[in-house]
């Protein structure tokens, strides 16, 4: 967990942070059941689409909280536009862009509702997607996390072949809480389910989503550890896949700077942090003995699985740090590594070779 979220979320400040302006309709005094929260950054593209898709759920109460980051693209006039036309829209707008992980935290610090969404500029629910997640989270208390069926689409909203392109979480709906956590870190699945319905008291007690990358993976391992998620069997989400979104431009050792772009540290090391944030959360848990000591049992099978990419942290990082202090050896190492030793013999190093014969 990083430094700015050691705190648990109930403990941010309720209000506008600083440097934010806020837009919206009147606000009633009323608390509605669900908030939605929406973080958006230069999302002109595909934003008008997602409001629509919120705006016309067939649950009603809800009120949807928008957090710009200082977009420098139409973004403000949309969101404008729309809440002058809803009074369920709040909007904010931050100075400067301070990152995904501090916006969407924001929104759910803003959050008032029993029960918190977040939502992506880019994505879609269906129209049922809010009264169907409700009706189960009123039925089954011990249920933390309600999501549904998610369709992929691309950039024109065609929906596209595999529904899942990796395996789908599992074992979500198990009353054992060590068989929830084996479910949701192993194996590499996407985090689909972060966009579910989730309860807001739960969630309050967690990290959210941190600074670093895979924070929302980490998240979704905290919350099988507090009750089980329910998949409802229909496609109620449409995750869109297009160029622009952040797992087509950063790989796990760069994402860091789309959650923070403060974020100045060269030397990562993405797995070993998973193991360690997977760690603090059953340890931070209100799990029995048993039970904890069984979800421990399930990081060594982790270690196991992953072991070749946790020793490429240590690869990854010794190289940035021979880039750093000797570019033109740790270019030639980097070389060897990818292309294979037969780079040392090529022309360059031939004609040296020839240099030196000569000499002689």
């Amino acid at each position: 967990m990083s430094e700015a979220l050691s705190q648990p979320a109930g403990d941010i400040a309720e209000d506008k942070a600083p440097g934010q302006t806020e837009t919206s309709g009147q606000v009633s005094d009323r608390v509605p059941r669900v908030s939605i929260g929406l973080p958006v950054y230069n999302g002109e593209n595909f934003l008008e689409q997602a409001l629509d898709s919120l705006l016309a759920q067939t649950f009603g109460d809800f009120e949807l909280i928008i957090s710009d980051n200082g977009s420098t693209d139409r973004t403000q006039q949309i969101c404008r536009n729309y809440a002058a036309r809803d009074n369920r829209i709040r909007y904010f707008r931050n100075e400067t862009n301070r990152g995904a992980s501090w916006n969407f935290n924001n929104v759910f610090s803003l959050a008032r509702g029993e029960y918190f969404k977040w939502a992506a500029h880019d994505d879609v629910c269906a129209p049922e997607f809010l009264e169907v997640c409700v009706s189960v989270l009123d039925r089954e208390p011990e249920v933390v996390l309600c999501y549904g069926w998610t369709q992929m689409v691309d950039l024109e909203g065609r929906e596209l072949e595999n529904m899942y392109p990796t395996p789908k979480i599992s074992n979500m709906d198990s009353s054992r809480p060590y068989q929830r956590f084996h479910g949701a870190i192993f194996p590499d699945h996407w985090c689909f389910e972060v966009f579910g319905l989730i309860r807001r008291a739960v969630l309050r007690q967690t990290a959210l989503i941190a600074n670093y990358a895979g924070s929302d993976r980490v998240l979704l391992a905290d919350l099988t550890l507090q009750g089980r998620f329910h998949e409802v069997p229909a496609r109620l989400f449409f995750n869109r896949n297009h160029p622009s979104r952040s797992i087509q431009k950063h790989s796990v050792y760069t994402v860091a700077v789309w959650y923070d772009p403060k974020t100045k540290i060269r030397v990562t090391f993405p797995y070993w942090r998973y193991l360690w944030e997977y760690g603090r959360a059953v340890a931070h848990s209100e799990l029995d003995g048993q039970e904890r000591v069984r979800c421990y049992a399930q990081l060594f099978l982790w270690m196991g699985q992953y072991a070749k990419q946790l020793a490429a942290d240590f690869r990854r990082a010794g190289m940035t740090l021979l880039l750093v202090i000797s570019p033109k050896t740790g270019e030639l190492i980097s070389r060897v590594v990818h292309e294979g030793p037969h780079v040392l013999f090529g022309p360059r190093n031939r004609v040296q070779g020839e240099k030196s014969k000569r000499k002689a």
